[in-house]
């Protein structure tokens, strides 16, 4: 690549504004675009952003600021970030299919998807995207994502892998800095779903959060870690089990994040892996960071004529971190990529 990727941020909340301020540290990439439910805004030099970290230049107002970003600069960037909210189920498939039809982008998606049935959704649209030139990854965030991958590598020890456990601890200080993740979660909780949270106010999330002391504590979620591991091979999804604790009122995580990969060996013993993430790292350094790994693994893969829907399982994410200046070095022919 002989200059940075350009990056459009779709959704602007908690997620979108997190991977907004991750750019500036990671030269290989450069943002360009921003588009939620209140506009777009859109700059070939790059974007900036505020001390408080909002856009130092006003959004174009537009209700339909998506379509018509990309209508307009699709020739102007390389690769997309997909931060928007994931209620109703459908929202994310049906976005990207109005992408494929309307716009004339070609380049590639990444996205941060948790629930399994929007993943899945996406899947239907594989053969409409590789004939429009897009490359599309999948639960590329942290769960799916960069966990599901520590997974599925740890799986090769194993002749069978028995179970997959990602329990993860998440401390941000205030919800509403994250509503849309905070929402998608307490459709996991007992006596809620999708539909309920949807027409559930603010105040009625806060004050149900506040009967909770700020804690959500999730169990067996519906998460798409379960379809991307079957789909890679490593176990049928029954023996994926996603959860954990998410504190809404301190930064600091309550329980550390763990993968546990069981498995039996050739010998017939049973063992077990097990990967702790950094209570250092926050839910934007474990989600947008692994995403830029992915999109810059994707972009290299889209340049060799790889297209169509594939999930984080599939690639690997490429480190985003050369030294100002130097150009990243292609892949060698001997390191081809297949999919």
């Amino acid at each position: 690549m002989q200059q940075a990727v350009r990056v459009a941020v779709f959704g602007f909340g908690g997620l979108g504004k997190g991977m907004a301020r991750l750019i500036p540290h990671r030269p290989d990439f450069k943002l360009v675009a921003v588009a939620d439910s209140q506009g777009f805004a859109f700059n070939a030099n790059g974007l900036s952003l505020n001390e408080s970290y909002e856009l130092s230049q006003p959004l174009h107002s537009d209700s339909d600021s998506i379509i018509s970003l990309l209508k307009a600069h699709a020739d102007e960037i390389d690769a997309v970030f997909m931060a928007l909210p994931n209620l109703p189920v459908e929202f994310f498939a049906d976005t990207v299919k109005r992408i494929v039809e309307e716009t004339g982008f070609k380049g590639v998606f990444v996205d941060a998807l948790k629930r399994t049935e929007a993943v899945e959704r996406l899947f239907a649209l594989h053969n409409e995207l590789s004939e429009q030139g897009i490359l599309y990854v999948t639960g590329a965030g942290a769960t799916p994502g960069f966990l599901t991958t520590v997974a599925a590598v740890a799986a090769h020890s194993f002749v069978e892998v028995l179970d997959v456990n990602i329990h993860f601890g998440v401390g941000i200080a205030n919800w509403e800095a994250y509503k849309a993740t905070v929402r998608e979660d307490f459709i996991h909780l007992e006596g809620f779903d999708a539909k309920r949270v949807a027409c559930m106010s603010d105040e009625e999330i806060a004050e149900e959060l506040s009967v909770r002391n700020g804690l959500l504590k999730l169990v067996d979620m519906e998460h798409a870690d379960d379809v991307i591991l079957e789909l890679a091979g490593v176990c049928p999804r029954d023996r994926v089990r996603v959860g954990g604790l998410v504190d809404t009122r301190n930064a600091k995580k309550p329980v550390n994040t763990t993968v546990t990969v069981t498995g039996r060996t050739m010998s017939g013993a049973v063992g077990s892996h097990q990967f702790v993430v950094s209570d250092e790292a926050t839910m934007v350094d474990n989600v947008c960071g692994p995403a830029l790994g992915f999109m810059l693994r994707a972009i290299e893969m889209h340049q060799r004529g790889f297209y169509g829907l594939i999930t984080s399982a599939d690639i690997m994410p490429r480190f985003a971190s050369r030294v100002p200046g130097e150009q990243a070095q292609p892949l060698q022919a001997d390191m081809a990529l297949s999919v």
